[in-house]
């Protein structure tokens, strides 16, 4: 594959660091294992759409540990060797927390008390403790078939551990080569962190309250997760696909509310109105926001 392609994406400084980053992001998190998640898309298929995304002019991907078990970390490796797309252009996002279970069915994001990691043989394989933090890096590359990661995510905040620790864990692994950059907060004269995933979109508008202002005042670039709202801003509010009927998160009623339906029923005005697709409209709107990718 070409690396010198012309493209009109644009590509902007992740926070106050030097690296740059496709305004549009591919996330990967729909990767997996068809037969285990209904709606997650299989190797042959996370390929076509990473070839895609790279033809359109998106060098950025994330993705995480955790996404079906590793599977989705290995589909985009796959696909980074099979498409040879150059290393020294794209970036590579990848997240570090959860458990990475053994079997496709193991998940512990919703874990009742007395029902997780470390009551199921996970002992020192979850949060953010030193070890956990090198054993998923180690890990991570493996299955990306990668010698570094660009940015290395924190999932989530880690209360069992001290953060000095977590600190001080995420600076080395930056200084022995095997991540470029890291988005957590780091004082001192450590690494500093660059970048945030923040819960945004047009139907989750929270993090405009206090997140994006702080973000900002810090220099800190803002990726937003789910922008599509796991695909209800795509498609007219009535109508059902395979994901919306059988994800956990949608099925909680996360997104299934009035204020919701009134949202998405724009969109498809506006998006009628225009031409364009309703995720072109959604993505626009986050895209014209102050402070995100």
């Amino acid at each position: 594959m070409s690396a010198t392609r012309k493209t009109n994406m644009p590509y902007v400084r992740l926070g106050n660091s030097g690296l740059k980053v496709s305004k549009l992001i591919l996330g990967t998190m729909s990767y997996g294992d068809p037969r285990n998640t209904p709606w997650f898309l299989g190797e042959e298929e996370g390929i076509k759409h990473i070839k895609a995304a790279y033809d359109a002019g998106i060098q950025t991907f994330d993705t995480a540990n955790v996404y079906s078990n590793g599977e989705s970390e290995r589909i985009l490796g796959k696909a980074i060797k099979v498409l040879n797309l150059p290393r020294d252009e794209i970036v590579v996002m990848t997240k570090v927390f959860f458990v990475v279970g053994r079997e496709p069915s193991v998940t512990f994001f919703s874990a009742r008390p007395g029902d997780g990691p470390d009551e199921n043989g996970y002992i020192n394989q979850h949060g953010l403790s030193r070890k956990h933090i090198f054993e998923s890096v180690k890990h991570s590359l493996e299955r990306l078939q990668l010698d570094y990661i660009d940015v290395l995510q924190c999932h989530r905040f880690d209360y069992d551990t001290p953060i000095e620790e977590t600190m001080q864990a995420l600076h080395d692994v930056v200084q022995a080569g095997y991540v470029r950059y890291i988005d957590y907060a780091i004082n001192n004269k450590l690494t500093p962190f660059i970048s945030m995933q923040n819960h945004y979109s047009l139907i989750y508008r929270e993090e405009e309250r206090e997140m994006m202002p702080t973000l900002k005042h810090f220099g800190v670039g803002s990726i937003p997760w789910s922008p599509l709202a796991r695909g209800i801003l795509t498609r007219p509010f009535s109508e059902q696909t395979k994901r919306g009927e059988t994800d956990e998160f949608i099925q909680r009623g996360k997104y299934k509310n009035n204020a919701s339906q009134d949202i998405v029923n724009r969109v498809e005005e506006v998006a009628k109105k225009r031409g364009l697709t309703m995720a072109q409209v959604a993505l626009a709107w986050c895209y014209a926001k102050p402070g995100n990718v």
